[in-house]
Order: C-alpha cells, then structure tokens, then sequence
C-alpha cells in the first residue's frame, strides 16, 4: 500500500471506536488531499469547520472533556501555531491545573505541506515538530515520514491516555 491507503486505513482504524469523532477544514467538503482519507467514514461523524483554529483545538479539548475523542484535523501543519495558546497553555497543561480531575485526550492531525509539484510557499510547508517537542510536556509526537509508520502511530495515539500529535508529509501522498 501506498502512503494515501496507509492513511486511509488508519482513519478507518480509528473511526471504527465509537467516541471517536472528526472535525476541521476538509472533512466534510473536499478541498485538501486529506479529505480522501475519510471517504469511508460517515458524514454524521465528521464536523466541517471553517478556518479558526484556535477555536477548532479549543472545541476539541471540549469534545474530549465530554467523552469523545476528537480527531482534530489541521491540513496544514503551519496554521496548527495559531492554535498554539489552546495546545500548550491548555491541552497539555489541563490534567495538571485541575490536579488530575480532568484529561483530555485529542488526536491532532496535522501535515506538512507539499512542496511538488507546486511550492506553494513557506507558511503552507514548514516543519514545526522540533519546536513543539520544546513546547509540550504532556503531548506525544509522531512524525510519518515513512508509510510503515502510519498506522502503528495512529493505533498507539488511540490506544494512550493522553493526547498525540501524529504529523503527515504531504510529499509523500
């Protein structure tokens, strides 16, 4: 299998628990070649959002804080920043300010930007793993840059009791 149906059968993997729930840009409407990779997921399980990310993280640690568990999808790993103050100041830290009553658990799925066969520019493809590995304390980090990686990471994402960012690589669609 190629990179796209490793893709694919994760997100079938995880549709297949019933509190998981998907939510962002391009999960209901086409318009990123991530929304491929939910083709057979039912449409009542996926929420389409507009772009504001901040929020969107913000909806997800509510989606999970409520028994879900959100997969929350940014298609670009570069506007996942904007939704940094909800990340690191809240889903990583909340299990601590709430001395453990609560712990939210949210797959964040994110991808860096293709650069073939059109670069579409630094704030569309910049690698920001590093930078959040700083960042996050309470947060795994997976980078899929080999297909044989995907699913495995995805399984483990489900299966932990904390929240995971699993990052694709759009050169390898």
């Amino acid at each position: 299998m190629n990179y796209k149906d490793e893709v694919t059968q994760a997100m079938d993997m995880l549709a297949a628990n019933k509190k998981v729930i998907f939510l962002g840009q391009s999960v209901r409407y086409s318009g990123h070649v991530m929304y491929g990779t939910l083709q057979n997921i039912s449409k009542s399980r996926r929420i389409e959002l507009p772009v504001f990310e901040d929020v969107q993280m913000g909806m997800s640690i509510g989606l999970s804080l409520t028994g879900f568990i959100p997969v929350s999808i940014f298609p670009r790993m570069d506007f996942l920043i904007i939704a940094t103050n909800q990340l690191i100041n809240h889903l990583d830290k909340i299990e601590q300010m709430s001395c453990g009553q609560f712990k939210p658990k949210v797959i964040i799925r994110t991808m860096i930007g293709s650069t073939t066969p059109l670069n579409p520019g630094p704030q569309h493809s910049q690698n920001h793993i590093e930078a959040l590995k700083h960042l996050l304390t309470n947060v795994d980090i997976y980078q899929l840059d080999d297909e044989k990686y995907i699913v495995p990471a995805y399984h483990t994402a489900l299966e932990a009791d904390r929240s995971s960012i699993l990052v694709e690589f759009g050169d390898l669609y």
